[in-house]
């Protein structure tokens, strides 16, 4: 087999390489930041330039090669490539192919294009390794402009009644993809430290954000009536956030399109923004990589993969580390 599971993560022997591992090794390809696929401890790293400041930025001074989209690289025996999986910016499916045969690692995707990513591309293999963090059928999106109109309408209403607007959104990709949704003439946009300091690092790369003022001990909540306020998740019912009175609640999250979700997250509006595919783009992303074996990883990866084989092909689960959108505290995502 060109790519098999081990321990320490997806293995390429080829090459002597790994594919996004959860263990230390000496040679890693990396499909994009978040911290459950781009973890520390790594003797060399190759990911795709657009990826790479965020990840210096978050893994500090590690030894990091880049490659642009589409470009060809020898691996000892394997031949490897990136191409765009839409999903934060830097994302990337990694392909890879040894005597012929081809694989593809998806990492996280969206196959849906947004203000923020460059667009999901789908990549011919014979094996397509593919996430599944939203593997059922009652999860589909609305449209951006649904979405942009609901949370605009939300902080609007807000702002005209004197409330702060708290929106949870992870810090890289979730919160600079709703900044892209915004209506900025409502009101300033403030943002936690974790956000703006995500926000430095794209700017400096060229992504377009709309003005936002970072919180900092010396923010005067009083001094911006009416803000929208990003944070992770994490600051959402902190004490940070409690400088921010009173406020309207939301999180923004694909798992918002669950009954009861957002009951259990204590909020007061759920906004379904993912960027992950959907049960659709799941679908149509397998179906157009034109391979027969799928191996199913983070996510419902039963229910999906027995799904699969209905539809004829040959699907398996395979145990990763890796989390994808979670609803927790942290910021894997």
């Amino acid at each position: 087999m060109v790519l098999t599971f081990r321990p320490e993560g997806i293995y390429c022997a080829a090459g002597d390489f790994y594919i996004d591992p959860w263990k230390p090794v000496d040679r890693a390809l990396i499909t994009h930041g978040h911290a459950d696929h781009a973890r520390p401890g790594h003797s060399r790293y190759l990911a795709t330039d657009i990826a790479a400041p965020v990840m210096r930025h978050r893994l500090g001074e590690i030894t990091l090669d880049t490659m642009p989209y589409g470009e060809t690289r020898r691996i000892g025996g394997a031949s490897v490539s990136f191409h765009p999986a839409g999903h934060v910016p830097g994302s990337a499916q990694i392909r890879v192919e040894v005597g012929g045969e081809v694989w593809v690692v998806s990492g996280d995707y969206k196959t849906t294009p947004d203000a923020l990513s460059t667009p999901f591309e789908p990549v011919t293999c014979h094996h397509f390794i593919t996430e599944c963090t939203f593997g059922l059928p009652v999860f589909a999106w609305p449209n951006d402009a649904t979405v942009a109109a609901e949370i605009n309408n939300w902080w609007a209403t807000n702002a005209a009644e004197s409330r702060f607007s708290l929106l949870g959104a992870y810090s890289l990709g979730k919160a600079q993809r709703v900044m892209t949704l915004l209506d900025p003439s409502i009101g300033p946009i403030l943002t936690h430290g974790a956000v703006e300091n995500t926000n430095a690092v794209l700017r400096a790369q060229g992504v377009q954000l709309p003005q936002t003022i970072p919180v900092t001990p010396d923010t005067a909540a009083s001094a911006h009536p009416g803000a929208l306020v990003l944070a992770p998740p994490g600051a959402l019912g902190s004490n940070w956030e409690r400088q921010f009175r009173p406020a309207s609640t939301g999180f923004a999250s694909g798992w918002m399109r669950l009954r009861g979700v957002r009951r259990r997250r204590s909020v007061d509006r759920g906004f379904v923004v993912s960027d992950h595919a959907d049960w659709a783009g799941l679908n149509d992303a397998i179906a157009e990589t034109g391979a027969e074996n799928i191996y199913a990883t983070h996510g419902y990866t039963d229910i999906f993969a027995r799904w699969l084989n209905e539809q004829g092909y040959n699907a398996q689960e395979v145990p990763t580390e890796f989390t994808g959108e979670t609803l927790d505290d942290g910021d894997a995502e």
